[in-house]
């Protein structure tokens, strides 16, 4: 019905080449806490469940379902059009060639206005897509509507995971392309002139030691805005520019202990059927939400513990959890561990009129993150990726009749 998973995709990787497997599901289920009491929980009854969002909320559900699905019928096209090898020197070409300017705008217009726009009820949108776009993004339901979609497009429970962790999946590609890898600190780009391209040296930190090389072209993966990623850049006209806003602080606690059910409504730890608990937006939530974690290989028979057994629970919040609230949470635990990180773009940091962060830096330099800016997920990040790959090697050589293709839908299936 829901799901607490960061947004990671929405459709499975092909993961033929690579030797990864895809990880068992676990059965559980979810259910949402305003402060006070639990206003919608999942059952094991597909129809009850239906009948519970019909009662609650009337056919909020339904339109949200649809306004969904047709904004990823639309997104899924990008992999026809890389696979033709076409590609996009920003951020709104790639959208517009989508949806259009309807894409666009959606990174202007917030969540909450779009399904308002579309019929879907306020106490919907309070109660479980704020829940939900809390426990994705940790923000509320005014981040942009795109990015909003990709959040909820996870909401069917079909979120996936590789056996032994998702970051085997970068390993593996890393393994696959034979890429040299340099285990090293970029610290600077210099941009310096030749006859015919232009020659970039990367200067790094690698072992306390200062090095450098050169390319001819540079592709840069990591977040340059304030609380990101500290490069600097010499030698341009005109500068390099640092993109406007901020980064989004999420505080993540991995806890191993007992959950306080009674905290929930449950008195009687036994009853308590929930895996995962969301928290809506609301001034006095401490938290985004709470989920039973399991492990990174699920064996035959594995099953979910119940709160009378010590499990591993993950905590999101905006900010790390006092003593006393942890007792509030949680009867008892073993162990707690706390990661905090700049999770993702905060949304509004920036005003509703931005401009997403440019694709082309310069010529043959290029840059990846500014995709957050539109919706930060994994499988963002692997579409921007591939763009930025083609991109280049479609400027490299000359083959502007596959960069920024105008009505592109039509023109593959003439040629089909």
């Amino acid at each position: 019905m829901f799901s607490a998973d960061r947004p990671t995709g929405w459709c499975v990787p092909s993961l033929r080449n690579s030797g990864l497997k895809h990880r068992k599901e676990v059965a559980g289920k979810n259910a949402i806490y305003n402060g006070e009491q639990l206003v919608l929980e999942e059952t094991d009854w597909y129809l009850l469940n239906l009948f519970r969002l019909w009662w609650h909320y009337g056919i909020s559900f339904l339109r949200l379902q649809m306004w969904v699905e047709e904004v990823m019928e639309k997104f899924m096209r990008i992999y026809t059009f890389q696979a033709h090898e076409y590609a996009f020197s920003s951020m709104e070409e790639l959208l517009r060639s989508l949806g259009g300017e309807h894409f666009v705008n959606m990174t202007h217009k917030s969540v909450g206005e779009s399904l308002q726009a579309i019929g879907v009820s306020q106490k919907f949108i309070d109660d479980v897509i704020s829940a939900v776009i809390r426990a994705s993004y940790g923000q509320s339901v005014a981040i942009p509507a795109l990015a909003g979609a990709m959040s909820l497009a996870g909401t069917p429970g079909n979120m996936w995971a590789v056996e032994g962790g998702n970051k085997l999946v970068c390993s593996g590609l890393l393994r696959l392309t034979k890429a040299n890898v340099i285990h090293g600190k970029v610290m600077a780009i210099s941009l310096h002139s030749s006859e015919k391209r232009p020659i970039y040296e990367v200067r790094y930190e690698q072992d306390g030691t200062l090095s450098s090389q050169n390319y001819d072209l540079v592709i840069i993966a990591a977040p340059l805005h304030k609380t990101g990623y500290p490069i600097s850049f010499h030698n341009f006209q005109p500068p390099v520019e640092q993109p406007n806003g901020t980064y989004h602080r999420v505080v993540t606690s991995i806890v191993h202990g007992y959950l306080n059910s009674s905290y929930f409504g449950f008195s009687d730890p036994k009853l308590f059927p929930f895996f995962s608990i969301l928290s809506v937006d609301s001034p006095d939530s401490s938290f985004f939400s709470i989920e039973s974690l399991c492990p990174v290989n699920v064996s035959v028979g594995f099953r979910r513990k119940t709160p009378q057994e010590a499990a591993v629970w993950r905590v999101l919040s905006p900010r790390p959890l006092d003593r006393k609230e942890l007792k509030t949470f949680f009867k008892s635990y073993y162990s707690v561990q706390v990661i905090e990180w700049q999770a993702f773009p905060s949304y509004m940091s920036v005003g509703p009129s931005r401009s997403l962060p440019p694709i082309i830096l310069h010529d043959g330099l290029y840059y990846l993150n500014g995709v957050e800016w539109a919706a930060s997920s994994v499988e963002m990040s692997a579409v921007a990726a591939k763009n930025v790959a083609l991109l280049a090697f479609n400027r490299w050589f000359d083959l502007h009749e596959k960069i920024d293709q105008p009505d592109l839908l039509h023109k593959l299936k003439t040629e089909l």
